[in-house]
């Protein structure tokens, strides 16, 4: 099947022979008044006896459809998969729909109710998009694998989860990778083409250009390692790089997650998987840094580290790594403009501090991480942090999306 998502109608018999025909037109009107929207969204009608394994979107059509509801859910793997109910304004279908995932939910399950109105416009279209796309981030997530390379940072005494809790809670598999690995391809012949155009992208460099050089070894390095392992994502124990090759992974960092591959430091497990989840539900490109400074009465909080992505930034130099003050930190100017910070936490990885905030212009510290960025969340969401902490490292990404993405939290995760 070729379709982005099938859809399965589902409609309870005819009371009787006499009213057979019109009960088949009527269904088949109802079918008819969406399929083209549908289709342009990717969805395929499919009967009970054709569905594949890509996403599934049941178009209840009538009432006393519940138990089939149930049976197609239990069909597809139960608990496997969320269930998908899309619902119009006749023939009993909306309520079908609630008895059905109500009891769903009792044995466990979630899913979502998606109501099309009778003159539907692109917002109920939008919802069933957005739903779709739900389904194949989690579908993605499961397949991941992220390489942790070197062992998390002893420090990291809250984002350190098992890679069992990790694989249960949000899909991905967890490779262990020495970083004897990592050194072994660090040859010394780096891409000077990359290093040169960074030198010359920049606003200025307070590092020489074999520093530059060096640290594009270990971007090339860790690449090698990535392609080896079949790696969707890494993160990297980075301070013990900076003691055994005396040079910084920071650059590198920062250049995968530009080419679209999640990169997290500090071998912070926690943090790499939102990066992730970020980038596959809301296709934007992340930034893991530490919540360096606050202020509660104002309500800022300011974030740093020397990993940001030069997409993320309007000018950037070059500086040193901050605590060590050798090899490459990358200095960025975030813009101001609305932001969204994420952090994940809990014993399962099931709980979330998620908050929209604005970047403001704010002046930058030499005594901290090369990138800084001021963002104004209020003084709850500040409060908060201090009084329910989920750990260290926070994730931001530009523009608002906590609605989309608690959305899909307390589908998967929440629920």
């Amino acid at each position: 099947m070729d379709a982005r998502f099938a859809v399965l109608p589902v409609a309870s018999p005819a009371p009787d022979v006499a009213t057979s025909l019109h009960h088949e037109e009527a269904l088949s009107d109802i079918i008819a008044d969406y399929a083209e929207q549908l289709a342009d969204l990717g969805g395929m009608i499919v009967d009970r006896a054709h569905l594949e394994e890509a996403p599934l979107v049941v178009f209840v059509l009538t009432g006393g459809t519940e138990r089939t509801i149930l049976d197609v859910w239990e069909e597809r793997g139960g608990t496997a998969e969320p269930l998908l109910l899309l619902t119009h304004p006749g023939q009993n279908s909306l309520p079908a729909a609630l008895e059905a995932l109500a009891r769903v939910r009792q044995l466990g399950g979630h899913g979502r109710i998606l109501y099309l109105r009778g003159q539907c416009d692109a917002d109920c279209f939008a919802a069933i998009d957005d739903a779709v796309h739900d389904v194949e981030t989690h579908t993605r997530l499961q397949a991941t694998r992220i390489g942790i390379v070197g062992d998390p940072s002893d420090w990291l005494v809250a984002s350190s989860p098992d890679p069992k809790t990790v694989q249960a809670a949000w899909g991905p598999h967890l490779v262990d990778i020495p970083l004897r690995k990592l050194y072994q391809g660090y040859a010394g012949s780096s891409d000077d083409a990359l290093a040169l155009e960074i030198i010359g992208s920049s606003d200025g460099s307070m590092v020489e250009a074999a520093a530059v050089g060096e640290a594009v070894d270990v971007l090339t390095a860790l690449k090698g390692v990535v392609e080896e392992e079949q790696l969707d994502s890494v993160s990297v124990r980075c301070f013990d790089v900076v003691n055994d090759l005396g040079t910084t992974a920071c650059l590198a960092l920062s250049q995968l997650n530009d080419e679209g591959l999640i990169a997290g430091c500090e071998g912070d497990v926690v943090s790499t998987v939102a990066m992730l989840w970020a980038r596959e539900l809301i296709n934007v490109t992340p930034w893991m840094a530490n919540p360096a400074r606050i202020d509660e009465d104002a309500g800022t909080l300011l974030l740093a580290h020397c990993t940001v992505p030069r997409g993320l930034v309007e000018t950037y130099g070059l500086s040193t790594h901050f605590e060590s003050k050798i090899g490459v930190g990358i200095a960025g100017e975030v813009p101001a403009g609305d932001v969204t910070l994420i952090r994940i936490g809990g014993s399962n990885m099931e709980e979330l501090w998620l908050q929209e905030g604005e970047i403001v212009r704010g002046a930058r510290d030499d005594d901290l991480c090369r990138t800084q960025a001021h963002v104004l969340l209020g003084p709850d969401p500040i409060r908060q942090l201090l009084t329910e902490p989920l750990g260290n490292h926070i994730v931001l990404v530009p523009g608002h999306h906590a609605a989309r993405l608690r959305a899909w939290w307390e589908m998967f995760i929440a629920a």
